[in-house]
């Protein structure tokens, strides 16, 4: 662990992370380069048509990557057809990926006809049987040995070609090796990673992006930060991909990788990256580039003299300490599940608000005032200010919060109303340091409330929220400029696990490997579960994707060969090879087994 615990670049200013460029084919990432949206073909591998067909519809969608799964000797040698056809129809420039998991041998074939393969450390040429034992040094160092001879020729040959290789962790496909020593940690990660960077580097290769995936967005903004430390700490910054695997479909699949890579793009970190969906790939694309689009015109800004340090650890979720708060009878901060609010009037619906706003439009006093006060009531007005937003002064945004502080002697909920010159994230991290130092004086530990109230887009409304949730930060939740502020908020506290009301979805995004049409059979399996708070539901497309990608899911639901499905209770398997037809039945009747079904509201 990085002895500065501040080491994730700038936390009260803004810099982009300056990574080594790399070039895969005619595209550079990292540098100057602009954040390279990709995504990854859905169709089957050994189809050349349906396959080229469909990466040209990601390269004419603003697809700047294209990856293919080759998950076996013939996909491999078919990716050599596919980038000809791929080129003539005019995408010579787009460069084409081979993504390998298990088969050393298909990545030295895929290796001659793609600009770039991605490895999985977890599965190449490495131990996933969820064995539980102790390695001493020696053993250790032998097995790690064993994969590196195994990983070296690909390295050799990538070195030979100019090709790129991706080393792409994911959260739930640690090796045991890792596994045992580091557990499914960040820092078991990120130790997955660098041990392929070493080899790679003993062979004088350094044509090298690296990727930090879970499906929890908590999980993912840690691993990276804390592989940005240890990069750094190397000197070694290699361009990073980032990406929420599994992160599902619709509102939830879009909101959960806003707030995953959001997060990281916030602080300038990330040289490529691709939405997840369990849709069609197409889709993916305008997800990333909105994404992308925030922060393209982002300039540096200098930190805040004179500010507090944010009392955190950005690479551990601690939930940050306040006070109870009550307010028209509920009670908000120590602890407590962030609430929701909503101004009234805005779209209702279940679960409904805990509080509803009543004068969220009413007319704040400037920066030289006192702190703008909202009535907020949970069915009526009720008198007097239960919750402060504050107005940072543009030219003295430090002084403007500390003035505020010092004027609110009473615990209360306390928030931004204007973030003046600074960026919402910026101004949440300033008013938190500032409240952690205002308590340390002797203060209030005042409940923070994340209003975000010029924010209209949903998607940059989830980088913020949701970063600043998976910081420890925020007791309340308001966002009325977006279309429907409680459904919103919601969907952002489910997404970074800050607070779960409906079922949850680990779902893969399609690919080569899939056994199934992933799309229609997770709404297939949503239709029937969502109502179950708190029931976390991964459906995967094949075993590439199964029980160990699955991670924290209570049930999972697994493409196992061709119209065959295995259903899992958390990594345990209980029923193979089903057929599909009863596979559905059988994982609702596996829900009531376990005790976690009821049923749905009529």
């Amino acid at each position: 662990m990085p002895e500065d615990l501040h080491a994730v670049p700038q936390r009260l200013g803004y810099a982009r992370r300056r990574a080594w460029p790399v070039r895969i084919g005619s595209l550079t990432i990292g540098g100057d380069a602009p954040v390279a949206v990709q995504s990854m073909c859905t169709t089957p591998t050994q189809d050349v048509a349906a396959t080229v067909a469909q990466a040209i519809r990601l390269a004419e969608a603003g697809c700047a990557i294209v990856r293919i799964a080759a998950p076996g000797l013939k996909d491999a040698q078919a990716l050599r057809e596919i980038r000809a056809r791929f080129s003539a129809a005019g995408f010579a420039a787009v460069p084409l990926v081979a993504d390998i998991h298990f088969m050393p041998a298909a990545a030295l074939e895929a290796v001659e006809h793609v600009e770039k393969v991605r490895i999985n450390p977890g599965n190449y040429a490495d131990k996933k049987r969820f064995a539980i034992r102790e390695y001493s040094d020696a053993e250790y160092a032998e097995e790690l040995e064993r994969v590196a001879e195994r990983f070296r020729p690909l390295v050799r040959r990538a070195k030979e070609l100019g090709r790129a290789l991706r080393i792409g962790v994911n959260h739930g496909s640690l090796s045991d090796r890792i596994m045992n020593r580091y557990g499914d940690t960040p820092e078991g990660m990120v130790e997955s990673a660098l041990e392929f960077l070493r080899v790679a580097e003993d062979e004088g290769f350094r044509d090298l992006v690296i990727s930090m995936k879970a499906s929890n967005p908590k999980v993912m903004v840690q691993a990276n930060r804390l592989l940005v430390a240890r990069l750094a700490q190397r000197g070694t910054p290699y361009p990073l991909h980032l990406g929420v695997t599994e992160a599902g479909d619709g509102e939830d699949g879009r909101v959960k990788s806003a707030a995953g890579i959001g997060a990281l793009l916030e602080d300038g970190i990330g040289d490529t990256i691709r939405v997840s969906l369990s849709e069609p790939p197409e889709r993916e694309i305008p997800v990333a580039q909105a994404l992308v689009a925030r922060y393209a015109a982002w300039r540096a800004r200098p930190p805040l003299p004179g500010a507090a340090a944010e009392a955190i650890d950005p690479y551990r979720y601690q939930r940050r300490a306040s006070e109870i708060v009550s307010i028209a009878g509920v009670s908000v901060g120590g602890g407590r599940a962030p609430l929701v609010l909503a101004p009234a009037g805005a779209a209702a619906g279940q679960p409904a608000p805990d509080l509803v706003v009543e004068d969220a439009a009413a007319p704040r006093p400037g920066p030289a005032g006192p702190p703008a006060a909202l009535t907020i009531a949970r069915a009526a007005p009720v008198s007097g200010a239960q919750c402060l937003l504050l107005d940072l002064d543009p030219e003295d945004p430090l002084g403007s919060v500390r003035r505020a502080l010092a004027a609110q002697p009473e615990p209360c909920l306390i928030g931004i109303g204007d973030p003046g010159a600074l960026d919402e994230t910026r101004a949440y991290r300033l008013l938190a340091a500032e409240l952690a130092a205002h308590a340390a004086a002797g203060g209030p530990r005042h409940p923070l409330c994340l209003a975000l109230l010029r924010v209209r887009d949903e998607l940059a409304a989830a980088a913020i929220a949701g970063g600043l949730l998976i910081d420890g930060y925020g007791d309340a939740l308001y966002l009325p400029a977006v279309a429907d502020p409680r459904r919103l908020a919601f969907t952002i506290l489910q997404a970074v696990k800050a607070r779960i009301t409906r079922a949850d979805y680990v779902a893969c995004p399609s690919c080569g490997r899939t056994q199934f049409d992933l799309f229609e059979v997770t709404q297939h399996i949503r239709e029937a579960t969502s109502h179950l708070e708190g029931v976390s539901i991964a459906i995967m497309g094949c075993i590439v994707n199964g029980p160990g990608e699955m991670a924290d899911a209570d049930f999972g639901f697994v493409g196992s060969g061709p119209g065959k499905i295995d259903l899992y209770r958390g990594k345990e398997v209980v029923r193979r090879n089903l057929p599909f037809a009863e596979a559905r039945a059988a994982l609702i009747q596996l829900i009531k087994d376990s005790g976690r079904w009821r049923d749905p509201p009529s």
